[in-house]
């Protein structure tokens, strides 16, 4: 855990800016969207607690925002890590005004190919781990009478062949927003759901590496083909953080898709089916796994940690 004072001068948040000054926790602040999302609500004058499982990137990460912020690195899925964490945030920057649910992991392939281990962790990342994340900080943004800012996915539209943890992971934590909006509403609190696309990402890195994912992208219209970078998102995230709006889309232009989503389950079955059809097996295992380094930095500290751990499914036997 450590405190990071900013090196250079604060740029200066608008003076009517509802966040300056308050206190923001995002998860998975590593890299990619996280991290990006940090550096957009520091830029609003916000002091940033970053979370995550890389120690070094996230001290790198927070000595790059204009804002005093706190590295906490810990596992989403822990729930003992994440109560600390809390404890943290509150003693040294402050209650949370604004907690961003971001902790994400993928993994592609198909699901009788996938290891059990690897698709359970997808789960308990994404949707435990969202469940894990508002568990410890809701205390904090009942008494700031904050925001909650959940992070799902067009994956959650129609679920795609070759993603299925991750496609039941993203609709499970949309449901769950959903569902803790109107028991935590009462208290002054707000849930927004953030619908994320085609991300630049290292999780996207080897999605062109499973057919059927690219066939799927193919087919679909030009403008929605377009990978928009973390630093488009962020300040598409951060617009809705300000606004404590129900519903952010990055792109915008993804509202649009909300009343033909009774639709998208068909389509994106009958383009799966169609490129299952005509690809030899062997090229479906292809980039079977985890995704993207952050995503397998999650995996081999997850085995590191079991591994050690009594009981764990990777102990060693004795002798």
């Amino acid at each position: 855990m450590d405190t990071v004072t900013p090196r250079r001068r604060p740029a200066a948040a608008p003076p009517d800016s509802p966040l300056r000054g308050r206190v923001a926790v995002v998860t998975g602040a590593a890299r990619g969207i996280g991290e990006a999302v940090a550096r957009r609500l520091s830029q609003d004058g916000m002091r940033v607690a970053l979370l995550g499982r890389e120690a070094e990137t996230l001290r790198r990460a927070a000595a790059s925002l204009a804002t005093p912020s706190l590295c906490v690195e810990a596992d989403v899925t822990d729930r003992a890590a994440l109560d600390s964490a809390a404890r943290q945030v509150a003693d040294r920057l402050g209650d949370a005004a604004v907690v961003v649910a971001n902790a994400g992991v993928a993994a592609g392939g198909p699901f009788r190919r996938t290891d059990a281990d690897v698709w359970q962790r997808v789960i308990d990342v994404n949707l435990v781990g969202s469940a894990n994340t508002a568990r410890a900080f809701l205390p904090q943004l009942a008494r700031t009478r904050g925001y909650l800012l959940q992070i799902a996915s067009t994956a959650a539209f129609g679920s795609a062949p070759m993603m299925s943890a991750y496609c039941a992971s993203k609709a499970g934590a949309e449901s769950f927003a959903q569902a803790l909006r109107g028991e935590v509403e009462p208290d002054g609190v707000t849930v927004g759901i953030a619908y994320l696309h085609w991300t630049g990402t290292d999780m996207i890195s080897g999605v062109d590496d499973h057919p059927v994912l690219r066939a799927l992208r193919a087919n679909q219209p030009w403008f929605s083909r377009r990978v928009h970078t973390s630093g488009e998102v962020a300040d598409w995230l951060a617009a809705g953080v300000r606004r404590r709006a129900h519903y952010v889309y990055a792109p915008p232009w993804l509202r649009l898709c909300q009343p033909l989503r009774p639709l998208f389950p068909a389509l994106v079955a009958r383009a799966a089916r169609r490129e299952l059809r005509r690809t030899p097996a062997a090229e479906l295992t292809v980039g079977t796994g985890v995704m993207g380094a952050g995503g397998r930095a999650d995996w081999e500290a997850y085995k590191s940690a079991a591994h050690r751990s009594p009981g764990g499914p990777y102990e060693e036997p004795p002798g």
